[in-house]
């Protein structure tokens, strides 16, 4: 328990508590980074905290914390500068995941899936994981995100899309044998 949430939160502590690891596995499917993960969350946390009054309905904290949470995942990219304007980096990729082998073993689907996840570019990864994750509605992820409606709706259908032939691909790949050789 975070030494902010445990005494300044008052009332909101059990709310927030319950909500940490949801903000982090947020988090991570955003970043695929543990520590930034941490980082982003806490740094999450430390806002709400000082914006605490602005929350008019307890009953949408969860949405509200993920609010703040990507306004901290924005001003990280910012502040990394990869782009001139944080509006590319909707169709840039985050991470450069090798493709994932094909397999039914439930550890190598998990790794699969979260490869294609982690391949998709970052606007599509946040709304796949507010809607089909997180489960909030398109209304939610666009007050969320601060983008329009119809652009939730459009990033994720490609995500979907995306998704799809990503797996298709890695499913399609024969199983590696690995390479034996004759030593004579």
């Amino acid at each position: 328990m975070s030494l902010i949430s445990r005494f300044l939160f008052g009332p909101f502590r059990p709310s927030v508590e319950a909500l940490r690891p949801v903000l982090y596995r947020i988090a991570y499917a955003w970043c695929h980074d543990a520590a930034l993960a941490d980082d982003l969350v806490q740094e999450t946390l430390s806002k709400a905290l000082t914006q605490r009054g602005q929350l008019r309905d307890e009953a949408s904290l969860k949405a509200w914390l993920v609010a703040i949470m990507n306004r901290c995942w924005l001003d990280h990219l910012r502040a990394r500068r990869d782009f001139e304007d944080v509006e590319d980096w909707q169709d840039e990729l985050e991470s450069s995941a090798d493709t994932p082998e094909a397999s039914c073993d439930r550890k190598q689907v998990i790794a699969c899936v979260r490869s294609a996840v982690a391949n998709l570019p970052i606007g599509q990864r946040q709304v796949l994981t507010l809607v089909d994750l997180e489960e909030f509605g398109y209304a939610e992820v666009a007050t969320i995100l601060n983008i329009p409606v119809g652009t939730v709706m459009s990033r994720l259908s490609r995500a979907r899309a995306g998704l799809k032939v990503f797996l298709d691909s890695a499913m399609q790949q024969p199983a590696t044998q690995p390479l034996l050789r004759r030593v004579k």
